[in-house]
């Protein structure tokens, strides 16, 4: 066992098989998208019951990083790009995986949209951040959407199965893409991945519930978890909202 299989295998909770991860990253992204304004607040969600692991990125960990409980997994986003910049879909490599290890990352996260002219760069990074950092011993949680000049619709099936696939194939521990809405490709691309895929939440859904049973089904077909951010953090009661998305990952399967 390597040391970032042994580190990946925590993610993942001991009866249910399954991890939910709490994504607080947007604000490289968005600036002040609503629910993001106090990162204190949100991590305190993280207090217990907890999710299994919460994404940041460098600088929110330096300020904030005493506030993630020794039993939530510390994930570090590498990756960054504003809403912005043009194109919009491109994301380059803002922190190394050194720095992440100084911060006292448990793993990290690589963000890759693939359709696009920036494809071939962004995997390039995706391919040295994986080599180096399985190295020092972190697995690599691989966030991968379809998005760019060439992509029509970006929850086409194919699409999200090429996601998933990607992912498996260029080495990453943990893969996350989102749910297409079609269960016979998606369960399919899941059932074909060597390593665990997490559906991510995508855009605030207009009814909570919605979201819950779009995850339900996306779990239903193999996922083994979930990788939500907005539709945690934007809900009126963002900690209500988690403990809700934790008791139905983690209920029994």
């Amino acid at each position: 066992m390597t040391g970032s299989t042994r580190k990946q295998q925590r993610f993942f909770n001991t009866e249910s098989g399954r991890a939910v991860i709490l994504a607080l990253d947007h604000g490289v992204n968005s600036g002040m998208t609503p629910g993001v304004r106090n990162t204190r607040e949100l991590l305190a969600m993280a207090a217990g019951p907890a999710p299994q692991g919460v994404v940041l990125h460098k600088g929110m960990v330096r300020a904030y990083g005493d506030q993630v409980p020794l039993a939530c997994n510390l994930v570090v986003q590498l990756s960054g790009g504003t809403r912005h910049g043009l194109p919009v879909y491109s994301e380059s490599i803002v922190c190394s995986v050194p720095e992440a290890l100084r911060l006292g990352a448990d793993c990290v996260a690589v963000h890759m949209n693939i359709g696009n002219d920036l494809e071939d760069r962004m995997l390039t990074d995706f391919g040295m951040i994986t080599d180096e950092a399985h190295q020092a011993g972190l697995p690599v949680l691989a966030v991968i959407y379809a998005r760019g000049g060439q992509i029509v619709n970006e929850l086409d099936p194919s699409l999200i199965a090429h996601c998933i696939r990607l992912g498996g194939e260029l080495g990453a521990d943990i893969v996350s893409a989102p749910f297409s809405g079609e269960s016979k490709s998606f369960a399919l691309a899941v059932e074909s991945c060597p390593a665990p895929v997490l559906v991510a939440g995508g855009p605030s859904q207009p009814a909570f519930k919605g979201f819950l049973s779009m995850m339900q089904t996306a779990l239903d077909c193999g996922a083994k978890g979930v990788l939500a951010g907005r539709n945690i953090f934007e809900r009126p009661d963002p900690n209500k909202a988690m403990q809700a998305l934790l008791e139905m990952v983690h209920k029994t399967c």
